[in-house]
């Protein structure tokens, strides 16, 4: 069974009105919840292609539980185009990056909760999601994208698993999850054939996927004598690069999320053989973000998925201007063994600007500080 909902955003200025599209799969209450969203990051691609294809599978599709899935997450930065490029990352309004400052509430659920938690870990998980959203209703967002971060963690935060597709700008596919959701989401992983998985129990700057995994394991750590699991296996996956839209490949991503859901019992259909994993979990404080120390034009000497160690020259910086006694070319090194993930897709650096990323087993950084970039 499918139904579609059309939900309106509060009008920023006269004349100009957007509304989010819902798609509903199967029957709440009938088995797990799935969300999934594509689009945050409104100028990132992949993630709607693969949203197109998913639907037409789920079109075909017995939803053995409840899958909601919304196809474009983001209609507010969908339309903000300058200069013929769409700039759909950071809210023209304030700077905010969409996917940052999504809602945190453990402080207000823990207090409803509190005095009703007991032995049980599935009534406490009922008692967190109902208290979750006797919360939401007392949240009046005073903008446009306040009410977008609302609803859609209304959509998402009693949901067992949430998928929020993104892409990165010249990458192979790597996904993000939460520490205490490992090894349970290695499925995950290797089912979609990341190359990288980056683990933290908290990455800094509130992103979605954050905002409705981590107030499990914050309030299971406030409340150590009450059963309370991590009951959402939420994930952010990175569909490779920004210019990655071929519709094979997206095609057959579709096809391994619906697999996926197949071996955790939300669509019908006996799932193929898990893929193996094709590399271990690595902590999100041992990224390498390999930073320029100079202006110039970048030539990379690595590719997105090679294996470098350390001291290991991972692009050149070429000075067109160069003055007297001064090298035309800096070598730009990195600080880990690892795999290299990411890469800018343009050519030019300027001194502080994250070139590309290696995922390393070593911490690099406190997990205390903000681990993503902007």
């Amino acid at each position: 069974m499918k139904s579609i909902e059309n939900i309106d955003l509060p009008i920023a200025s006269p004349g100009a009105g957007r509304s989010l599209r819902v798609m509903r799969y199967g029957m709440p209450g009938k088995g797990p919840k799935v969300y999934i969203q594509a689009g945050l990051h409104a100028d990132e691609a992949p993630g709607f292609l693969v949203a197109h294809h998913l639907e037409q599978l789920l079109d075909s599709l017995d939803v053995l539980g409840e899958i909601v899935l919304v196809p474009v997450a983001n209609p507010i930065g969908l339309g903000q185009w300058r200069d013929e490029f769409l700039q759909g990352r950071f809210d023209f309004a304030n700077s905010v990056n969409f996917n940052r400052q999504h809602l945190n509430l453990t402080e207000k659920i823990a207090a409803r909760a509190e005095s009703l938690l007991g032995d049980d870990a599935d009534i406490n998980i009922a008692i967190i999601r109902k208290c979750t959203a006797d919360v939401l209703k007392e949240v009046h967002p005073a903008d446009e994208a306040g009410a977008l971060k609302k609803i859609l963690f209304s959509l998402a935060h009693d949901a067992d698993i949430v998928l929020d597709l993104h892409c990165d700008y010249d990458a192979i596919m790597h996904v993000y999850m939460g520490t205490p959701l490992w090894p349970e989401g290695a499925d995950l992983a290797a089912q979609m054939g990341a190359e990288v998985t980056l683990l933290a129990e908290k990455s800094g700057g509130d992103p979605f996927d954050e905002a409705c995994s981590r107030l499990w394991w914050d309030l299971a750590k406030r409340f150590p004598a009450h059963s309370i699991p991590s009951a959402c296996l939420s994930a952010t996956i990175e569909l490779r690069g920004i210019a990655d839209t071929d519709h094979r490949v997206a095609l057959q991503d579709a096809r391994n999320i619906i697999s996926f859901l197949q071996r955790r019992k939300v669509v019908e259909g006996a799932a193929p053989q898990l893929p193996q994993l094709l590399n271990e979990a690595t902590p999100l404080t041992g990224v390498d973000y390999i930073k320029a120390e100079a202006p110039g034009v970048v030539v990379f000497l690595k590719e997105p998925g090679e294996y470098v160690t350390r001291n290991d020259v991972v692009a050149e910086i070429i000075n067109p201007l160069p003055k007297k006694g001064e090298s035309p070319v800096l070598a730009v090194r990195c600080k880990t063994d690892g795999v290299l993930f990411s890469r800018n897709y343009d050519r030019f650096a300027r001194p502080g600007r994250v070139l590309a990323k290696i995922a390393g087993k070593e911490a690099l950084r406190d997990p205390e500080e903000s681990l993503l970039t902007v």
